[in-house]
């Protein structure tokens, strides 16, 4: 009886402590969810603390009946984020495919995006991050964008 008790008391703790350990999955998402949070704030330093310092920045673009990538500028984005506007920036997503390797994650991510109540564009966002000592950063982003035909 006594080894009984021992191993489900050793087993309550494993569980429970597996319980209070957040994912990787899990921080990824926080990460992604606090770039969009800091969009709807308005809060460029809450947005530069989850990019790493050399983010890039793309967008794929159609051009002449041919699609392109264009880079854009990261800072250029977050003064944007940060400078005063009428209506709120709201980009909501629909958590897709989330791929994690070690140190380098990668998460593709459908949108709508919202100036204040009414639409302006959806698409698909994608994310490269990358894990370091102070947590998952946003190295990459690039996304589609179009007014209709939107991903669910």
């Amino acid at each position: 009886m006594k080894k009984l008790f021992i191993l489900f008391i050793a087993l309550s703790l494993t569980t429970a402590k597996s319980f209070c350990q957040t994912t990787d999955r899990d921080d990824i998402k926080k990460t992604i969810t606090t770039m969009f949070d800091a969009m709807r704030k308005g809060d460029s330093t809450m947005l530069r603390s989850v990019f790493a310092k050399r983010i890039v920045f793309q967008d794929v673009a159609s051009k002449g009946g041919d699609n392109m990538v264009e880079n854009e500028n990261p800072d250029g984005f977050i003064k944007a984020v940060g400078t005063p506007h009428k209506d709120v920036w709201d980009e909501r997503i629909t958590w897709g495919d989330i791929k994690v390797d070690g140190p380098l994650a990668s998460v593709w991510t459908p949108y709508k995006f919202y100036l204040g109540q009414a639409f302006s564009h959806c698409g698909i966002d994608y994310f490269q991050l990358l894990k370091t000592k102070a947590g998952w950063k946003i190295i990459y982003i690039i996304d589609t964008r179009r007014k209709d035909n939107c991903p669910e």
